[in-house]
């Protein structure tokens, strides 16, 4: 969870989050390596020193200067391919959930069960209880077990809304009239939270996303306190 003095990103929560972290800091490497061999070279050229005429028709140096930029390219297009395939990759899922945008809030469908889908809205900040998030708290959140693959079919049935949760490395958008799809694998139990981040209208602040990952066994018996009532 993001907190006010918080300057990096949040905590991973999920493999594809973990891939994301390791190519940010990758690329930021590669960043500030080429930003100290350009501080160096800028301050070698400020520095009075003799200077040599033959230096400026070096076929080794030109050869250098177009081969190293195309080995930095690769570097950072190699694992970046690979992230782009982790991320459009499906495998068979356990649990397909729709999630469809209002203005102003979710509402989520359990496709493999029959009748099992409800609204989630924002709970206001005078009914939010001691110590929870404002802005962030929903009266129903999306409940789903660790360790499954889960395939999120996301949608809209206004404007355009995008679902997104940082700490498990996901943003998809939600367009009228199409549905996108995102796979979610999560190993860990927790509560992880989320904003609309398309902006929609008067009320764009106010569409938390809270969803909730617990043990199988419990996912069990939730599903049949749900089914029952």
């Amino acid at each position: 969870m993001a907190n006010p003095m918080h300057l990096g990103f949040q905590d991973a929560m999920s493999p594809l989050m973990e891939e994301l972290l390791y190519f940010h800091d990758h690329t930021l490497m590669i960043l500030f390596l080429i930003s100290s061999l350009v501080f160096y070279m800028i301050s070698a050229l400020l520095l009075p020193k003799l200077y040599h005429s033959s230096a400026s028709d070096v076929q080794e140096v030109e050869v250098i200067w177009t081969i190293l930029p195309a080995i930095v390219l690769i570097s950072v297009a190699l694992p970046s391919l690979r992230t782009l395939y982790l991320m459009d990759e499906t495998n068979n899922p356990c649990l397909t959930i729709k999630a469809t945008g209002h203005q102003w809030y979710w509402s989520y469908e359990y496709t493999d069960f029959s009748a099992l889908e409800f609204d989630s809205y924002m709970v206001p900040t005078q009914d939010l209880p001691l110590g929870h998030f404002r802005l962030l708290e929903v009266d129903h959140c999306m409940i789903t077990p660790t360790n499954s693959t889960i395939r999120v079919l996301i949608t809209a049935e206004d404007v355009l809304h995008s679902w997104a949760i940082p700490s498990i490395g996901t943003k998809m958008d939600a367009r009228p009239g199409r549905l996108n799809q995102v796979m979610l694998t999560l190993a860990n139990s927790g509560v992880f939270y989320g904003q609309c981040s398309e902006i929609c209208g008067a009320n764009h602040s106010f569409m938390p996303i809270v969803m909730e990952t617990i043990p199988l066994n419990h996912f069990q018996l939730w599903l049949k306190d749900c089914m029952s009532s």
